[in-house]
């Protein structure tokens, strides 16, 4: 079952589709970049942002979590900062689980709450300037790559190891949101995430390309294992959560793809919970998509519904210490951040 999906000749190397829209994407794109190279406002925290070159999804948001990992073990106190895509909440405003659900701040953001201090706002410079007066040592932003309004110390660009950059062609004829080429300029390094061609052919130039995977919960492993599924998701590719589920040895028996950040009703959910009821399944969903069912209304049907987290794995953690590395020594360099609270790169290999 599917409600919303990309396109399918934004996959497709020649369609007619693209060819038609390729003259507005070329128009988007470079509006895009006229906007990108905008000067922005120097904020006084070390700022790495993680962007995607595309919409949809790529494992933008485990990568944060990573990298927000990463710097409290080097002892820092990072910020997450983000728009809160799907919330109503306009900002700045710091996330708290207890008070806040989906509705006000959006999923990523309460996902992020739980690793470190998490801000919402739409005003991405007041955001971070909250985050300063709130003590914070570094800003992870989660999304913003594309908009100029703070000056970024290190930037990320995720990609899609099977998905790649689409048809290479920007929206609407693709997925991209500015020529892929045009915007590794403003990229320190590119994460390409898992196995896939499509990825491995991207035109990366001399940027450092770092590669990771998305690798499951080993107890949620153990107690999906075998288990006979229905699977439901509403984020960026829900087939790669749904192939992710048959990787670990479940039996996906029913998949239900909703839209990225889809709104679940109680009428959705209690349908999902009653079809697994009577087929005897497991129903099994993304983290991403439980915290939208916080709340008193999906009280009663939370507890029968299981998840699958996953965690973003770096073949090399020492090139996510460089990239941080380099972000702290700008800052410094810009006379905007203390010194780098980090030990040395060669002391953590």
């Amino acid at each position: 079952m599917m409600f919303s999906r990309a396109p399918r000749f934004w996959s497709a190397r020649r369609s007619v589709a693209g060819a038609l829209l390729s003259p507005i994407g070329t128009l988007v794109g470079g509006i895009t970049l006229r906007r990108m190279g905008q000067p922005g406002v120097i904020v006084p925290v070390v700022v790495i942002c993680i962007g995607n070159p595309t919409v949809g999804g790529s494992g933008k948001t485990p990568t944060v979590i990573a990298v927000l990992k990463r710097l409290i073990e080097r002892e820092a106190r990072p910020f997450a900062l983000l728009r809160g895509h799907g919330g109503e909440e306009i900002g700045p405003l710091v996330v708290d689980p207890a008070l806040h659900d989906a509705a006000t701040v959006g999923d990523e953001a309460l996902l992020l709450a739980e690793t470190a201090p998490t801000i919402v706002s739409h005003d991405r410079v007041a955001g971070a300037r909250l985050a300063v007066s709130l003590g914070a040592t570094h800003v992870v932003m989660d999304d913003g790559f594309q908009n100029p309004s703070i000056v970024k110390n290190a930037s990320l660009l995720v990609v899609d190891g099977a998905a790649g950059i689409g048809n290479g062609l920007v929206i609407p004829a693709g997925p991209l949101r500015a020529p892929f080429r045009e915007q590794l300029d403003f990229a320190d390094a590119l994460l390409l995430v898992g196995p896939g061609d499509a990825g491995d052919k991207l035109p990366f130039g001399k940027k450092p390309v770092m590669h990771g995977k998305l690798v499951p919960d080993p107890d949620a492993v153990e107690m999906l294992d075998g288990r006979r599924v229905l699977a439901f998701a509403g984020i960026g590719q829900p087939q790669k959560f749904f192939s992710l589920l048959e990787e670990i040895g479940a039996t996906v028996t029913e998949k239900y793809a909703f839209a990225d950040h889809h709104p679940y009703s109680v009428a959705d959910i209690q349908k999902l919970v009653d079809r697994a009821y009577e087929l005897d399944l497991e129903l099994v969903t993304t983290d991403k998509d439980k915290v939208r069912l916080s709340g008193a209304a999906f009280a009663d049907v939370r507890d029968y519904i299981r998840t699958l987290p996953v965690n973003m794995n770096f073949d090399m953690p020492i090139e996510l210490d460089i990239l941080i590395e380099k972000a702290e020594v700008r800052a410094v360099a810009s006379g905007t951040s203390p010194e780098p609270l980090a030990e040395e790169t060669q002391e953590q290999a």
